[in-house]
């Protein structure tokens, strides 16, 4: 979004331009208040005093650039999207109420009855159930694809295909989507390429620098980092928010509020420094895992085993993140199951959750937990077993992880 004309008064001196991200994950944001503080501000309020007026209908008619009302804007959201778009190298940002809203948001603001949608069939199950069930009842159809086979993709592109969707790395298998080539497939096509970016976060990989046109995140995980506060953004071009999401953003509530706006954008700040302090712990916890012999798979793109292992390091500037998934040995469905349980109630570090993105390291069941609402055709094709168990490495002492993950390992002899 603009900066209100209102604002523009009290800007400090301009950020010079060039700056790495890392200063603009501090730096970047809205102009101090009257007040000057160094620190930014948290505006709670519901609505802004209009001088009069004439000015308050120009300004509802959007017609004059003001703050009205923070369902429609608020100076702390606000500063929270500019600093995510220049993370992301977008030229915008809107704030939402959930990584989820910012899925609905995209879905609603690009999609009418009679389009198609071609998405990975490997992401997280919510977003299945929202293309299938809610999408699905008003018009919209989807094709679901592997996730790395490009032949899929561009095999399942119609004429009436209007957005290509994928994480990468997806939830919880780690599988990492060929951003580049898929931005073609999509453009080729006169479609657009919206990318889950929450796995890596911008510290990592932009989307952007490989074609795709929309990025989005949760940003409940490593945005904020601390497991907080539920917040999500969507980041794109600027015009296609304005004229097509903030229409839907107004009418439909899916609004960030500023606390947890704040909580996020503070969250920015250390951004970098925690997700290479993640991922380098991820990385032992993944090696150590791999040599364990009640392991039957290690899923984790720092690994030279992964599948996409090269893609990976191309597109995420030579890490693997912070999130390693495992499958136990056993037999059966039931057996596998029972095991990845014993193996996650041994837990004495790790907290059993499904949230990611904490610097506390989080263990948890995806089949029965954040995937546990698709059908098991449907979590058989996505590669979600019974054996899976998903690890989101905090920043805890690896020694202590590895012990905690072999406290669990040992109930399996």
């Amino acid at each position: 979004m603009s900066l209100p004309t209102e604002k523009k008064r009290l800007a400090r001196k301009a950020l010079p331009p060039g700056l790495h991200r890392d200063t603009l994950a501090v730096r970047e944001g809205m102009p101090a208040s009257q007040y000057g503080e160094n620190s930014e501000a948290l505006y709670l309020t519901s609505s802004y005093v209009q001088p009069d007026a004439a000015t308050a209908a120009r300004r509802f008619a959007e017609e004059e650039e003001a703050f009205t009302y923070s369902r429609f804007g608020n100076p702390t959201v606000m500063m929270m999207e500019r600093r995510l778009a220049a993370l992301e190298g977008t030229s915008g940002c809107m704030g939402t109420s959930s990584g989820m809203s910012a899925i609905l948001l995209l879905l609603m603001g690009l999609l009418k009855a009679g389009d198609h949608v071609v998405c990975s069939r490997s992401v997280f199950g919510s977003t299945i159930r929202l293309l299938q069930g809610e999408m699905g009842k008003f018009g919209v159809e989807s094709t679901f694809v592997s996730q790395t086979d490009v032949d899929a993709w561009r095999q399942a592109m119609r004429p009436n295909t209007r957005l290509l969707m994928a994480e990468s790395p997806t939830n919880p298998l780690t599988d990492v989507c060929d951003i580049a080539a898929l931005a073609d497939i999509a453009h080729r096509g006169g479609a657009l390429l919206a990318v889950d970016n929450c796995f890596c976060s911008p510290a990592l990989q932009n989307p952007v620098k490989f074609g795709a046109d929309f990025v989005l995140h949760s940003g409940t995980k490593y945005l904020d980092g601390q497991g907080r506060v539920i917040a999500g953004a969507l980041c794109g071009p600027e015009d296609i928010l304005q004229t097509r999401m903030l229409p839907v953003m107004k009418s439909g509530g899916l609004t960030l509020s500023p606390f947890n706006a704040w909580v996020v954008l503070k969250g920015l700040e250390t951004l970098s420094v925690r997700m290479q302090a993640h991922s380098a712990r991820a990385l032992q916890v993944a090696q150590w895992l791999a040599d364990q012999p009640q392991v039957a798979r290690v899923h984790y793109p720092g690994l030279a085993s992964h599948p996409q292992h090269a893609l990976a390091m191309a597109q995420q500037r030579g890490s693997g993140g912070a999130v390693v998934s495992f499958d136990v040995k056993g037999q059966g469905a039931d057996d596998l199951r029972a095991r990845a349980f014993r193996v996650i109630d041994a837990a004495q570090v790790a907290s059993i959750t499904t949230n990611l993105g904490d610097v506390k390291t989080t263990i948890c069941h995806p089949a029965s937990t954040s995937h546990g609402r698709l059908t098991e055709a449907q979590r058989q094709a996505a590669g979600i077993g019974q054996g899976l168990v998903r690890y989101a490495v905090g920043l805890e002492d690896v020694g202590d992880l590895t012990a905690d993950l072999q406290r669990g390992l040992e109930q399996l002899a």
